[in-house]
Formats: C-alpha cells, structure tokens, sequence
C-alpha cells in the first residue's frame, strides 16, 4: 500500500510539473512574439530616424523607396523606382544566385509579368523551383539552369538561354566570386545591375577577392569585393552607382545612356552612395513567403 501511495503522488507531482512546464513554454512563446514585435518597432523607428538625417533629405536617394516583397530587405522597392524613373524596354531580367526562389531580386517582378532566367548551383533548392513554380516554367515566363556559374561559363550559360545582349535587369550574388562574373559579361548590357558588395570596407578602399572558380563562399568576411571596387568596374563597362540598400548589402547600377543628375544623386561615386554593413536591419516583414497554394492539399 505504501508503494501505492507513493506512486500516486510521483504521477501527481509529475502531472504538476509537466503543467507548470506547458505554462512555461506558453509564457515563452509569448516573451518570443512580444520580443519580435518590439525588435520590428524599434528598426523601423530607427530607419525612418536615419533617413531624417541630412544625408538622406534629398528624395532621389533610392533608401526612401526600399520595400519588401520577395527580397531580403529593401530591393524590390528599389527596383521598382529605378524602373519608374528609367521606364521598362522588354521586362526581361536574368538573376544568378536565386536560393529557392522565395528571397531574392526578382520573384516580385514575376508577379509584375516580367519574364527571365534564374541561374543557381544547389540541387535542392533548383528542385524546390521545378516544383513550386512549375506553371511558369510550362509557360516559359521563367527559365532556369542548375550550373555552378564561372567566369569561364556564364557567358555560355545566357547564350543557351537565349539571353539577348540588351535587357532590363541583371542580380548577381553569388557571393564569392559576384566581382568575376559581372566582370566576364563585358558582351552583355543590361540597363540596370545590381550586385551584393561587400560593407565592411570603407568607401576608400578597393578590395576584391582573388578568383578562384571552384570555391564557394566560407560564411567568412573574404567574399566578393568593396563598393569602390564595383564602382571602378562598373564606370569601366558603362554604368552609375546610384545607390544601395540602407542594410549594406546591394549596389544598384544603371547603364551611362541612362543616367542623370535629374533621375539620381551625383556623383555616382563609392563616397556619396555607401551603405555601412547594418545586417540588423534585415528582417523577413509579414507573412512566411508563397508564391501560390497550388500544392497545400499535397503539404509541399
């Protein structure tokens, strides 16, 4: 009996302790939401203060239109005024380095009825494109190549996609090498660029990674190259550096024929448009990112 009575408390107190742990992982998810909620108050506060400072009062400069949609922070509003400024010719944009399609340069442009390529070296998240954006790969809205991109091989890569030598916009991050392949697409002339730079170099210096072909970026601060290395490359194949996102991630770049001390801020220099890294100010905004419920009933 007394082994009884001493179970029956060990299963009460066990029911008590797993309830006072349910009220705590209860009371965490709440402290996780309020945190969340108080972090995402605190950086848009801090961003509309920022662009109150003096730097930022001219209304060309492209930080006052950053908005997300499908990009990882600002781009898509970006994007979209450098085109309502320069006007579209053939809606026709080519990204390499994609992910899987629900953060990057150009899925909201899709929706927008542009048509284009993505060009991306990992497997997996090439077969969640064939699958989740089936309809416009059957379409031929949007074409797509799984290939480790090269110097070597990303001309050959946009021939066999038919890729004409003018169009409206080119992204590349592919993080290490992002300099090389900009710079090996000297036939190539998109009318607007954007390339992710690497913030931690003040706007003075120019740095760039050595090529390497066969490496992939090693989640170090070695990657890519300065703004005033891009900016160097970009005035040596034809283009302004007219801004960069507010979190020092992307430059933007519009071909020469194009730009203006009336559409953008001069001079289109590394100095005048530099972005410090702020990777605190990235932030997925709303909801998780679909781009169609096609396939819930099959919990894809």
């Amino acid at each position: 009996m007394l082994i009884l009575k001493e179970l029956h408390l060990l299963r009460q107190e066990m029911e008590h302790l797993n309830g006072l742990l349910k009220q705590i992982a209860s009371k965490t998810n709440e402290l996780r939401i309020e945190q969340f909620r108080w972090r995402s108050a605190f950086l848009e506060q801090f961003t509309h203060h920022l662009l109150t400072l003096p730097r930022y009062q001219d209304p060309r400069r492209l930080a006052h239109y950053e908005h997300q949609v499908f990009s990882q922070s600002g781009e898509d509003g970006i994007i979209a005024e450098i085109f309502k400024r320069i006007g579209v010719t053939n809606r026709l944009f080519v990204e390499i380095g994609v992910g899987d399609g629900l953060q990057n340069n150009t899925t909201y442009l899709l929706l927008q009825g542009w048509r284009g390529l993505w060009i991306d070296g990992n497997r997996e998240a090439m077969n969640f494109i064939q699958q989740h954006f089936a309809n416009l790969l059957a379409t031929g809205q949007l074409q797509v190549i799984h290939a480790w991109v090269t110097a070597e091989n990303v001309v050959h890569l946009l021939k066999q996609a038919g890729i004409p030598a003018s169009f409206d916009f080119l992204s590349i991050d592919i993080d290490r090498n992002t300099y090389w392949i900009w710079k090996a697409l000297q036939t190539y002339h998109p009318r607007v660029v954007c390339v992710e730079y690497n913030s931690i170099f003040p706007p003075n210096i120019e740095w760039k990674v050595a090529y390497h072909p066969e490496r992939a970026w090693n989640k170090s601060s070695y990657f890519g190259a300065s703004l005033l290395a891009f900016e160097r490359l970009g005035r040596a194949m034809g283009y302004c550096l007219v801004g960069c996102t507010l979190s020092g991630i992307n430059a933007f770049f519009v071909r020469e024929d194009l730009c203006n001390e009336q559409l953008f801020v001069a001079p289109f220099t590394s100095e005048n448009h530099y972005e410090p890294h702020r990777s605190y100010l990235i932030r997925r905004i709303g909801r998780p990112r679909r781009f169609h419920d096609d396939d819930d009933d099959d919990d894809v």
